[in-house]
């Protein structure tokens, strides 16, 4: 989906647990380069190729990827990708999800006891072999390189100019990135879109609410026309006194 010169929402569908999944992954692009926000599920390099010839972007064009955690559905794709083409892009993630991206360290929500818990809610009706080859890539999670890390604050020149805000909570070193540009706040997992609403992180998946909500309050310094979610997509409402009724716990 076109959101303004510069930018496309992509929508990445995968089929997890026995039903499919639809992501909303971002792509940047200028006359010189293109930028990748996540990467999805393990097995989609050609659904993001797909996206990217949708898009109008050739994929030769990818010279950076950005990465907002290390959650499996956010670094899923990042080795194939990697070897998809010779010009190899630069991958760029916080310093503290970068030893999970890596392999140095588990997954944080891969604890046995999560795995556990995954295993156990796996449908019935799911045929024995997906069941094994879901529970292989939770028990060995993909693994890729990262170039080099990112701060708070920090300004990339990259498509229009890209904004670095460290907003921990869903994980140590969760990332939004703001699109100057075209005023557009890319969200990750901090917040999610619901029914047309935007609403903060979904409290399931994230480990430490608190810092969650209260990292949404970094978010007021931005004039924002349009909110970006992994999780459900586009959210064009009055974004910013939203997030401001989200970061004082107004669901």
């Amino acid at each position: 989906m076109h959101i303004a010169k510069g930018i496309d929402m992509l929508e990445i569908t995968a089929q997890v647990m026995g039903g499919s999944d639809t992501l909303y992954p971002v792509l940047l692009h200028d006359e010189n380069t293109a930028v990748l926000i996540d990467t999805g599920y393990p097995g989609l390099l050609e659904n993001f190729q797909e996206a990217f010839d949708k898009a109008g972007v050739p994929w030769s064009k990818l010279g950076t990827i950005l990465i907002t955690h290390q959650d499996l559905d956010h670094i899923g794709s990042l080795p194939a990708i990697l070897t998809s083409r010779g010009n190899t892009p630069t991958v760029l993630a916080h310093a503290l999800e970068k030893p999970h991206i890596e392999g140095e360290k588990m997954l944080l929500k891969h604890t046995p006891e999560a795995l556990a818990a995954a295993e156990a809610m796996l449908p019935p009706h799911v045929p024995a072999e997906w069941w094994q080859a879901f529970l292989s890539v939770l028990k060995n999670p993909p693994k890729g390189k990262v170039d080099d890390t990112l701060a708070d604050g920090e300004q990339l020149l990259l498509a229009g100019g890209i904004t670095v805000i460290h907003t921990p909570g869903h994980s140590p070193g969760h990332l939004c990135l703001y699109h100057q540009a075209s005023r557009t706040l890319i969200a990750g997992d901090a917040l999610i879109v619901r029914e047309g609403e935007l609403h903060g992180p979904d409290s399931s998946s994230t480990p430490d609410m608190a810092t969650a909500v209260a990292s949404l309050s970094k978010l007021a310094d931005y004039p924002i026309d349009t909110v970006i979610c992994y999780h459900g997509g586009i959210y064009r409402g009055d974004a910013n006194r939203r997030i401001a009724e989200l970061s004082e716990g107004q669901q």
